[in-house]
C-alpha cells in the first residue's frame, strides 16, 4: 500500500502546510521555498501515475488519493494568493482565481453523483493542458516579489482561468446528457409488446388496400390513348 507511487502523492499532501505558512512567514526565502516545494510537488503529479503504470503497482489507495492530494494542492496556493497581499497586481485577476476554486468543487460533485451511479467522467486532453497552464501559473505567482516571473504568472492564471471554465462547462454538460437520459426512460416507459405486434399490421393492411388502386390507375392510363 505504502509504495513509491502512493509516498508520492502523499508527499503532495505533506507540503501544503509549509506552502500555506508563506502568508504568515513573509520573508523572501520562505517565498522561494514555498515555490520549490509547490513546483516539486506539481512535477510529483505525473511520476506517481507514471511509475504506478510501468511497475504495475496501481491501488485503490492511489485512485483515492490523487484526485483529492491535486485539488487540496491547488487550493492551498489560490488561498495564498488571496490572503498574502501583493501576490495579484490587479483586483480583477481574483476571478480566475473564483472560477478555479468553484470548478474543482463543481467537477468532485460530479464525479461523487456519476460514481455512484457506475458512470466515468473520464479526463480529456483539454483538462490535462488547463492543469499544466495552471500548476505553471501558481508556481510563478508564488514567487511574485522574488523576480519578474510573477507578473507573466498572473497572465497565465488567465488562460488557466478559461480553460478551467471550458473544461468545468464540458463535464457538466456530460452530467446532464447522462440525467437528460435517465429523465427521458423514466417519463416515457417502453412500448407494450401487444402495440409493438399491431403496428406493423395495419401498416401491411394499408399497404395493401393502397396496391389495387394504382393498378387500377395504371389501366386507365393505358386505355386512354386509344380512345382518343
Amino acid at each position: 500500500m505504502y509504495n513509491l507511487p502512493n509516498l508520492l502523492t502523499i508527499s503532495r499532501i505533506v507540503v501544503i502546510p509549509a506552502i500555506f505558512l508563506s502568508v504568515y512567514i513573509t520573508s523572501m526565502w520562505w517565498a522561494i521555498i514555498a515555490a520549490v516545494l509547490f513546483i516539486i510537488a506539481s512535477i510529483t503529479d505525473y511520476f506517481d501515475g507514471y511509475l504506478a503504470r510501468a511497475r504495475g503497482e496501481t491501488s485503490a489507495l492511489g485512485r483515492l488519493l490523487d484526485p483529492i492530494a491535486d485539488k487540496l494542492l491547488v487550493t492551498s496556493a489560490l488561498v495564498v494568493l488571496l490572503a498574502k497581499p501583493g501576490m495579484v497586481e490587479y483586483k480583477i485577476s481574483f476571478i480566475p482565481v473564483i472560477v478555479i476554486l468553484c470548478r474543482e468543487i463543481l467537477v468532485s460533485g460530479l464525479r461523487e453523483f456519476l460514481r455512484e451511479v457506475n458512470v466515468g467522467l473520464p479526463v480529456t486532453r483539454l483538462a490535462k493542458w488547463k492543469t499544466g497552464f495552471q500548476m505553471t501559473a501558481l508556481s510563478m505567482m508564488l514567487l511574485k516579489g522574488v523576480w519578474y516571473w510573477g507578473g507573466i504568472g498572473e497572465v497565465l492564471l488567465w488562460v488557466a482561468g478559461v480553460l478551467t471554465f471550458v473544461t468545468g462547462y464540458q463535464y457538466f454538460q456530460k452530467s446532464l446528457d447522462y440525467i437528460c437520459e435517465t429523465e427521458k426512460c423514466a417519463k416515457v416507459p417502453p412500448m407494450p409488446k401487444l402495440l409493438q405486434n399491431k403496428i406493423p399490421a395495419k401498416k401491411k393492411n394499408a399497404a395493401k388496400k393502397k396496391a389495387p388502386l394504382k393498378k387500377k390507375r395504371a389501366v386507365v392510363k393505358k386505355k386512354s390513348p386509344a380512345g382518343n
